[in-house]
């Protein structure tokens, strides 16, 4: 069984009367991928930023290795790589710059951080780049030198918060390639959040966070499973009245629209009841029916299950 590197047990964080984490405990192992969803509020920045020691939970414990974040916070620190959500370079420095500062700050000396440096820009593919000022980088490249900063100390533990937002689809491709990769050459415990489901998707496990609880985890297939034979697609015209009539049917729990189609969540059993007395009631109100049938669930279904606040 691989190590445990991150362990978390009941931790609870509050600002003001906002609970922001209440009570989550979680564990990932080395060469695990865990992924946070959730809506936003949800608390997922507060929990990256408990585990990695920016701010103190008023209970809980955080564990990184063997060593507890309380009691030896700046042994259990220098295992960390961390690429925050709103991460700030200094854009007057160039790559290579910015790359030395972040070394000297984690203690690296000379004869290692230069080496070391160049191995990251190979890594995250700007080496050809390492003379110029991070503010001359476009958004995508910013993003890998960012990655490159989190992976200067040789860290055994990533934690990312939603590292590719506000990036072309290209480039979240080329990013995640190099947490495929690096997963596979470094065996490295990642974390990170995210707010697309094809990302999610390609998690070791999800966590479900939900008004700071982890409501719900697993793998994506077994969060899809539970909604096996509860999900159906609808199209037709005119769009308006195929949701009314949806919404109306007393089988059906939740009503959206993925592009010129919706998908129904539909109560545990009342799958082929809710076919037939919808496609009569369609057909009744004079409007057009497509197609109306039983789909496999998506991740995207289950989060927004979650995200109404109903119970797996």
């Amino acid at each position: 069984m691989s190590e445990i590197l991150i362990r978390a047990n009941g931790l609870h964080k509050t600002f003001g009367s906002t609970h922001a984490v209440a009570g989550v405990s979680l564990q990932v192992a080395a060469g695990e991928l865990y992924g946070l969803v959730g809506p936003d509020g949800a608390g997922k920045t507060t929990l990256l930023r408990l585990l990695c020691g920016v701010l103190h939970p008023e209970q809980g414990e955080v564990w990184l290795g063997q060593l507890d974040m309380a009691h030896q916070p700046e042994q259990a620190r220098q295992q960390i790589g961390y690429l925050a959500q709103r991460f700030s370079l200094y854009e007057e420095l160039t790559v290579l710059e910015n790359l030395r500062f972040f070394a000297e700050v984690r203690g690296i000396s000379a004869q290692h951080w230069g080496p070391r440096s160049q191995e990251v820009l190979e890594f995250v593919g700007l080496a050809e780049f390492s003379d110029r000022r991070a503010g001359q980088l476009s958004g995508g490249m910013k993003q890998k030198l960012g990655l490159a900063l989190a992976l200067i100390n040789r860290p055994r533990i990533l934690l990312l918060d939603e590292p590719t937002t506000g990036v072309d689809p290209l480039t979240r491709q080329e990013f995640w390639r190099l947490i495929i990769r690096l997963l596979q050459e470094e065996a490295p415990a990642v974390l990170l959040s995210t707010p697309y489901m094809d990302e999610a998707a390609r998690c070791t496990r999800l966590g479900f966070l939900q008004a700071g609880k982890l409501v719900c985890e697993g793998t994506a297939r077994q969060l899809r499973a539970r909604l096996t034979n509860r999900v159906m697609e609808l199209a037709g015209q005119p769009y308006s009245l195929l949701a009314s009539l949806a919404k109306a049917d007393p089988g059906v729990e939740g009503v959206q629209r993925f592009g010129n189609r919706f998908h129904l969540r539909v109560q545990e059993g009342q799958l082929q009841a809710v076919l037939q007395r919808l496609a009569g009631s369609i057909r009744a109100a004079g409007g057009q029916l497509d197609s109306l049938q039983p789909i496999e669930p998506q991740l995207e279904d289950v989060f927004i299950q979650l995200s109404e606040g109903s119970a797996l």
